[in-house]
């Protein structure tokens, strides 16, 4: 049996979660060796030296029907992690994201003595404060990414620590290119990652570059795709290529943000990536239509983008649902990409934007933290 001292249960259900729990993972291992990490992740935390119990592939579940068929398996994975916790006497988990998984497992794991440590705060303060109570008596310290939770959870008497976004940790990310334009007008589409958000916002984005096209001279277009979504998938859905629209490979997203004039950009984490980049945007989004009803009865916030939510301010234009049409799009983005001024001032409010998401290394701070609460390397 593995000593308590050295065992440390990390759970990543989600892919973003897997890349922000493989930079902890790797951290903690090159600050004390010994430390046996073991939990749910991907295949960053697999290299990183995490024993993988259970794959986040298999927990990648999307829709209420989905998630009621999966609840047996689900739980089955739950009651096997609280036993390998107590088999290994862990004395903590560190719990990604991935709330309505986690804050359960964060509540039982409590009971046989696990201390918790929770890194990327669910958005409670979007949605209400019905979780803050659980949070409040399941987790021993929060680790946030955004500085405005700080004074959330501290109201709550939460425990908590802003420890700045790991987006700053991407390479890609490192250097901001200031305000200066790429050469010539190009506009940049990046309708998402998940398949359901390109079916919807894909094909009036190319109606907008229809109307663009007839407006604006010389217009250049490109496309990020993401991972998991086939050049197929996108002709399926509007056919970018019979625009002229240049479709990037997945490893190019970046590219497409330092390189654009303007994006139109799915609402969603990517929205904060091009702010570090400086690159001005429009923010689009369209939910089904019951999903949307139900959120905006129960969001609590002012802006759905979070560069705005950030700011504290609407910075950059967010068109959602009945708005997120191609007219409205085009006509958006068109004062984006011919108005310098703008332009530049707009990119001047994202980077201050970057500047509040805090110093890199996230990672080293959480992985620190860990440490800490089981008397290790401070």
């Amino acid at each position: 049996m593995t000593s308590g001292r050295n065992a440390v249960l990390v759970v990543a259900g989600e892919a973003s979660g897997d890349l922000h729990a493989s930079k902890v993972v790797a951290r903690l291992r090159e600050l004390d060796p010994a430390l046996d990490v073991f939990g749910v992740g991907g295949d960053r935390m697999r290299e990183a030296g995490c024993e993988l119990v259970y794959h986040c592939d298999d927990f990648a579940v999307v829709g209420l029907v989905e998630v009621l068929r999966h609840i047996p398996r689900l739980r089955s994975a739950m009651n096997r992690l609280v036993a390998l916790a107590s088999e290994r006497e862990a004395r903590l988990a560190i719990l990604v994201d991935y709330p309505g998984f986690n804050l359960i497992l964060a509540r039982r794991l409590r009971r046989i003595g696990v201390r918790v440590l929770y890194y990327v705060s669910p958005q409670v303060w979007a949605w209400g404060e019905g979780r803050v109570k659980k949070i409040a008596s399941r987790v021993d310290r929060m680790a946030v990414i955004f500085p405005f939770e700080v004074e959330f959870y501290r109201k709550r008497g939460v425990e908590v620590d802003f420890v700045g976004h790991p987006l700053l940790e991407e390479p890609a990310l490192a250097d901001p290119p200031g305000v200066a334009p790429p050469d010539g007008v190009v506009l940049g589409l990046l309708p998402g990652s998940r398949k359901h958000e390109i079916e919807r916002l894909l094909p009036p984005m190319l109606g907008a570059v229809e109307l663009l096209k007839d407006e604006i001279d010389g217009l250049t277009v490109r496309l990020g795709r993401a991972h998991g979504i086939s050049e197929q998938f996108l002709a399926e859905n509007g056919d970018p290529a019979r625009l002229g629209v240049e479709v990037l490979p997945p490893d190019a997203v970046h590219e497409v943000m330092r390189g654009s004039t303007a994006l139109l950009i799915s609402s969603g984490t990517a929205t904060l990536e091009a702010a570090c980049l400086g690159t001005p945007m429009v923010i689009v989004y369209r939910l089904a239509w019951l999903s949307y009803v139900v959120g905006r009865a129960l969001v609590r916030i002012r802006h759905i983008g979070l560069v705005n939510v950030v700011a504290n301010r609407r910075i950059v234009p967010e068109l959602v649902q009945g708005d997120a049409t191609a007219v409205r799009m085009a006509a958006e983005i068109a004062s984006l990409l011919t108005d310098p001024a703008l332009r530049e001032k707009t990119s001047l409010a994202l980077l201050d934007v970057r500047r509040r998401l805090g110093d890199p290394g996230a990672s080293d701070r959480v992985a620190r933290m860990a440490l800490d609460m089981i008397g290790g390397v401070g």
